[in-house]
């Protein structure tokens, strides 16, 4: 754990150790793999005649990145907020 020490008193800086619980990420991962895993099995799905699962594919695949860098906020806690 990380702490600074201010003239008014003892302030938490937060880290990457210690910002997020261990449970938390395990399930955002786990949704995440199985979105991107689904993109995978959508195409299996795919044929000249039938684009859907292609659509299906990007949709997913966008997904199983952009959650976790946006909305999570994920991409930018390294950098101390």
């Amino acid at each position: 754990m990380s702490s600074k020490t201010t003239a008014s008193g003892s302030v938490r800086v937060q880290t990457p150790e210690n910002e997020n619980n261990l449970a938390g990420s395990i399930v955002l991962f786990v949704v995440m793999m199985a979105l991107f895993f689904g993109a995978l099995y959508s195409l299996s799905f795919l044929t000249l005649g039938n684009p859907w699962p292609m659509a299906a594919c990007l949709i997913l695949f966008a997904l199983a990145f952009w959650i976790p860098q946006t909305i999570t906020g994920r991409s930018d806690t390294a950098g101390g907020k």
